[in-house]
Parts: structure tokens; C-alpha cells; sequence
């Protein structure tokens, strides 16, 4: 950071700024600073989200960002920790905000929170920059979603399809393959770019997401933004900013259908709680802080079909504490999106999963039997799961009963495993199979019309 920031912001540059250096309080990461009286009424007056160099008293510079304004102080998170920050140290404000780097440079690239390449590469300074954390789009300027994104996951393209514009987040709990599972969506889904944003990794996940997108070929249309869990933790709630910003640039400028992918949701949560206890703000629901719905809901509503460019789409994790799905992060985020993936024991729970868009493509551009199969299929399981408990509690069973055992096994191994990967055309044939394995025509209360087009004779 000290050579990137020594490069950028020269002693000559920085001299022409305003320097405050009356630190009143160091808090973790968080540093206040006060300002001479009317401050706020001059031209260069730090705004909210602005961002500021600190300078410590050796000479090494720090970025920072207002996170808050008072009339006498302003309140910065510095992104880098505040080590060597002292009572001595100065504040120079830059008048604008974060920006990242957009161009088809940063394809195949990662970045930290900061916006920062990380992986080695040439340096993008002369690339063009845009601001982020920008308003969501205007609704005039969306379209309503009508576009499938296909996966190739039998479980989200048969049963809750993936819509273009759509947010939908995967609940699930640690020791879970969501990150397995992600990846895979991330290679399988039929988009122009991806951009994936890693908040609080270990680094053996951010290799295995890396090494994923180039084993499978793919990571030249990928752009990476990773926050480490040994990175500072202010630098993770810039990761989703940093993602939606490039994604919406993707699909405004280019018309480029985009799929976000973040990991974990929960980690941002987190890390908007610790900032929020570091400026000594009333905790609300279990020590998170008031505006988290707000702060969810910002980077979720970027989501977007645009009427004149591409698309906008996010698929998110959100681990829940003990399977809480009452736990602030899930249950907020459930009020924002539209649906969930449930994750759970290894596989996609079709009764805990819920697509709300998925009317808006079953079909309609997709076979016409979809609708009927995906019903047809649900209920058949469900019938399972109850002849699995009779068959648990020693009743005995009918030769229906069996019939379902059969079939809920089948669905399983063919459906439910995240492991399985074919196109919806074959996982609508490999429906119909599997139907008639274990059931007659007659019993499917099915459309007659589409028995006898797609039962296997």
C-alpha cells in the first residue's frame, strides 16, 4: 500500500491539500479527526465517502474513508489498520470517493477490497476509473426479468430456474460445499462475465475459486475482488461495492450479461457490526447494527435488466449461525431478495428453496412440459419423504408406498446431487425416465397431451 499510494499521490499533490493533523481518537481502525470551525462550508470539505490520505509521522500514507460527519469532526476508517497511527499523523482530504478500475484490462485479474491488483500483473493506473457505491438504478431504465440463466444444476434449472437480473442468495451453514457449489455455477452459467467478490477467505478458498476458473477456462472473462481473512476487515465491506460497480459498467457500457457471485454475505454483516461498535453506535438485533437492512439492501438492488444494455445478476452465500434462519443477516436478507437456495446435508432442498422469478421463464422459454414436470416431480418426493417416515416408524407399506421409495432414491442420486451437471433439455428427459421407471402413465395426473409426447414408451 505504502508504494502504490507513495506512487499516486505525490508529496507535490498532497501539498496542495488541506492537512488536519488534530487526531482526537484512535479506535481500532477507525480514526476521528477534528476540523477547524466552518470547515464544512469550504470548497474542499470532506464529504461522506470520501476518501483521505493519512500520514503517519515516519511518512508512510495510509487510505482512509469517511464513514461518518459531525460539525466539528469526521470519523475515517483507514483500510490498511492503524498501526503507526498516531496523535501525530495527518489527514489530507482527496475529494472524491473509492473508484475501480474498469476496462477489459482487469479480465483474468484479481484485486483487494482497496481495488488494488494483487495477482502480480501489470499495473492499471492509466486505466480508466469509476466511482463506486452509486444510487440503484433508476426503475424506469429496467426491464422486467424474462431471461433463464442456465446452470446446467438440475436442481436450479429444472426446479427454481436462475432469471437474469435476479438476487438470490444460497443459504446454507459452515462445513457446507457452498463454496464448491458456487464455483461451479460460476464455470456452468451461460454469462458473458463473471465477477466474483470473496469476502473474509482463507486463502486455501480463494486458490480453489482461482484454480477453478483457470483449470476450467473461464477466468479470462472473470474479474476477481478477494478480501482475506488476514486482510483488514474495513477493506471487506468494499468488496461487494468494488464487484457491482465493474458488473454494472459490464452491462450498462457493453451490454455484457453479468453474474455476481459473493461469498460470504455474513462476513460483510460482521464486519458492519465490528465498525459499527468501534464508533460506539447503538447495537440493534443481536449486536448488529440498525441500518443493516439498508446495507443489504443498497448492494442487492443493483440488480438489474437494464432496457438498454445488459444485465445485472447476483447469487450470493449467507451462512446462518446454528442453521438460525431467524438470525439478522438471513432473515434480512430474505426480505430483500427474491428467494433463496437452501443448501443443506450436500444438497439443494427442493422445500427450502424458492425461486420467485421462475414463473417468469418456465414455459415461456423453456420446454413446455417444465412446468408440469417440475410439480409432478416435487410431488412424487414429497410422497417419498412421507413413505420414508411410515417405512421408519414400522407401518406397513403399499405397493404405492414402494413405488415412491424407489422413486425418492432415484431423484436423489439423478436431481439432488450438487455433484450433477446436465443441460435442462436432458434433465427434463431424465425426468420423464425416471417417471416412468417407477410409476404407470395413469398415475401421473399429468396432461394427457404430454404423456404422450414425452412418456417413454
Amino acid at each position: 500500500m505504502k508504494d502504490i499510494l507513495s506512487r499516486k499521490y505525490t508529496s507535490s499533490m498532497l501539498q496542495t491539500l488541506v492537512r488536519y493533523s488534530k487526531i482526537i481518537e484512535i479506535v481500532g481502525e477507525i480514526v476521528r479527526v477534528q476540523l477547524p470551525q466552518n470547515t464544512h462550508q469550504k470548497e474542499m470539505a470532506p464529504r461522506f465517502n470520501d476518501l483521505a490520505v493519512v500520514e503517519r509521522s515516519d511518512g508512510n500514507l495510509s487510505l482512509a474513508q469517511v464513514i461518518n460527519l459531525q460539525e466539528d469532526a469526521v470519523t475515517l476508517q483507514v483500510f490498511r489498520g492503524t498501526k503507526g497511527v498516531s496523535t501525530n499523523s495527518s489527514v489530507r482530504f482527496l475529494g472524491h470517493p473509492l473508484e475501480a478500475t474498469y476496462s477489459n484490462n482487469i479480465l483474468g485479474r484479481v484485486f483487494r477490497g482497496t481495488g488494488e491488483p494483487i495477482d502480480g500483473g501489470p499495473e492499471l493506473s492509466q486505466d480508466p476509473k469509476v466511482p463506486i457505491g452509486g444510487p440503484s438504478v433508476n426503475p424506469t431504465q429496467r426491464v422486467l426479468a424474462s431471461k433463464m440463466i442456465r446452470t446446467d444444476v438440475p436442481m436450479i434449472d429444472v426446479f427454481n430456474c436462475l432469471v437474469e437480473s435476479q438476487k438470490i442468495p444460497i443459504f446454507s451453514v459452515a462445513g457446507e460445499p457452498f463454496n464448491p457449489f458456487l464455483a461451479r455455477i460460476g464455470i456452468q452459467a451461460d454469462a458473458d462475465i463473471v465477477v466474483f467478490g470473496g469476502l473474509g477467505l482463507i486463502f486455501d478458498d480463494y486458490y480453489f475459486f482461482r484454480k477453478t476458473f483457470e483449470d476450467a477456462g473461464v477466468f479470462s472473462r472473470t474479474v476477481m475482488f478477494v478480501n482475506l481473512a488476514s486482510d483488514p476487515i474495513v477493506e471487506r465491506l468494499l468488496i461487494p461495492d468494488m464487484a457491482l460497480a465493474v458488473a454494472e459498467h459490464f452491462a450498462v457500457e457493453e451490454g455484457k450479461r453479468v453474474l455476481v457471485l459473493l461469498t460470504d454475505m455474513t462476513a460483510f454483516a460482521d464486519a458492519l457490526k465490528e465498525v459499527s461498535i468501534a464508533m460506539d453506535r447503538v447495537p440493534a438485533n443481536r449486536g448488529y447494527p440498525g441500518d443493516l437492512y439498508s446495507q443489504l439492501a443498497r448492494r442487492y438492488e443493483k440488480a438489474c435488466d437494464y432496457a438498454r444494455g445488459g444485465s445485472v445478476t447476483i447469487l450470493s452465500v449467507t451462512t446462518m449461525p446454528g442453521d438460525d434462519v431467524t438470525h439478522p443477516v438471513p432473515d434480512n436478507t430474505g426480505y430483500i431478495t427474491e428467494g433463496q437456495f437452501y443448501l443443506h446435508d450436500g444438497v439443494i432442498d427442493p422445500f427450502g428453496s424458492l425461486s420467485r422469478l421462475k414463473q417468469n421463464v418456465i414455459g415461456k422459454v423453456t420446454r413446455e412440459d417444465h412446468s408440469q414436470i417440475m410439480n409432478a416431480m416435487i410431488r412424487f418426493y414429497s410422497g417419498a419423504r412421507n413413505a420414508e417416515q411410515k417405512q421408519a416408524m414400522a407401518f406397513e407399506l403399499s405397493d404405492y408406498d414402494r413405488k415412491l421409495l424407489k422413486f425418492g432414491k432415484l431423484f436423489q442420486e439423478r436431481f439432488m446431487d450438487i455433484n450433477v451437471s446436465i443441460p435442462l433439455e436432458e434433465a427434463l428427459d431424465l425426468a420423464w425416465k425416471t417417471l416412468a421407471e417407477c410409476f404407470d402413465a395413469q398415475e401421473l395426473l399429468m396432461k394427457q397431451s404430454l404423456i404422450n409426447k414425452y412418456y417413454p414408451k
